[in-house]
């Protein structure tokens, strides 16, 4: 199948270097210690200095990559002020400490910032507790679960540090930057309040990662909020971006290269959901599953610890989409949860 996107740029910076994609709107591209490798951050020009959209990893490697950048992608100019597009580690993880060397103050929306001290704040059995609960319920076995309880507040092992309070943003806030108006648009489903940055006069979108060129972000329910629908709220929230926004926009996603096609790539996502909201129906119509028995049908290989806490919590937003609009009934036998075509 012909890829409908078009990509002005066919490789990724090195790492502590920049590249210029529209005017006064530069790329940087930093290394992550995952199976999804690479970020890509966003310089905006600012006066003598930048306004600076994510910031990568926490990690000692990371901000070595970040000195060299000092002198070279920043020229030797400051850091202004720095937007957080969601609280992810690898979008959060060097804000405290780049707000610290530049004294600049971070920007991001409430909901993110909430999520973001709550997750921060829980203690290692707490969250082993929540875990416990929660996928014990939606089917997880034994082993896997002690695994999964195991791993204690990754979240706060990976982000030691976080940024001081932020200033907060909202929808339709205007973000203004050497003259040039950043309209705040919201994407919801993959994180609570999530910033998506728009340049009307020529068309530009900072997209984080409410959309990715080649992948769809995990849509996870978390044990903090177990009846959420993020299939729902990503859906309808890609759809008024696309409404909102011309077909030729150059989307800058957090992964991947840059692309014009934004209509085609919502297209596509929405059509991906539906697409598993199917197969997830016709898995309950054969009989009552968890969302553990759902993983196969969703996910084609064999799943480590860390990818199983990620797939769950796709299942089961799957499964409470199915649920929330009436496709599916739910059942608690044996204290775990069955759902029903």
């Amino acid at each position: 199948m012909t890829d409908p996107l078009r990509y002005p740029f066919d490789q990724a910076p090195e790492p502590g270097q920049r590249r210029e994609v529209a005017p006064g709107v530069h790329w940087l591209n930093f290394p992550l210690p995952f199976a999804l490798d690479h970020i890509n951050l966003w310089l905006l020009e600012d006066g003598d200095g930048w306004t600076l959209v994510d910031t990568g990893f926490s990690s000692r490697h990371t901000q070595e990559i970040w000195r060299t950048a000092f002198q070279d992608a920043l020229g030797g100019r400051p850091i202004h002020r720095i937007i957080v597009t969601h609280y992810h580690p690898d979008h959060i993880g060097q804000a405290g400490w780049l707000a610290r060397q530049f004294q600049a103050p971070v920007w991001m929306t409430r909901g993110e910032w909430a999520l973001t001290t709550q997750l921060h704040a829980a203690s290692d059995q707490e969250i082993g507790d929540n875990f416990r609960a929660f996928f014990g319920r939606h089917g997880v076995p034994g082993d896997d679960l002690d695994a999964l309880a195991g791993r204690g507040n990754t979240f706060r092992k990976i982000l030691p540090e976080l940024p001081p309070q932020p200033e907060t943003l909202a929808a339709g806030d205007a973000v203004t930057v050497n003259g040039d108006t950043w309209r705040v648009h919201i994407g919801r489903g993959h994180a609570p309040e999530h910033i998506c940055l728009y340049r009307e006069r020529d068309q530009v979108l900072i997209s984080g990662d409410q959309v990715l060129p080649k992948i769809s972000s995990n849509l996870t329910v978390r044990a903090l909020d177990p009846e959420d629908d993020p299939v729902t709220a990503f859906t309808d929230s890609l759809r008024a971006l696309r409404d909102a926004m011309d077909e030729d926009t150059l989307v800058l996603p957090a992964h991947g290269l840059p692309f014009h096609g934004l209509h085609a790539r919502v297209n596509d996502l929405c059509d991906h959901h539906r697409e598993q909201l199917d197969a997830a129906e016709d898995a309950c119509r054969q009989q009552p599953i968890t969302a553990h028995d759902l993983l196969p049908v969703l996910f084609k290989r064999k799943l480590d610890s860390h990818q199983l806490m990620f797939a769950m919590g796709e299942s089961i937003a799957h499964l409470n989409c199915l649920l929330a609009t009436g496709r599916v009934t739910r059942q608690e036998r044996d204290g775990r949860l069955y759902f029903s075509a």
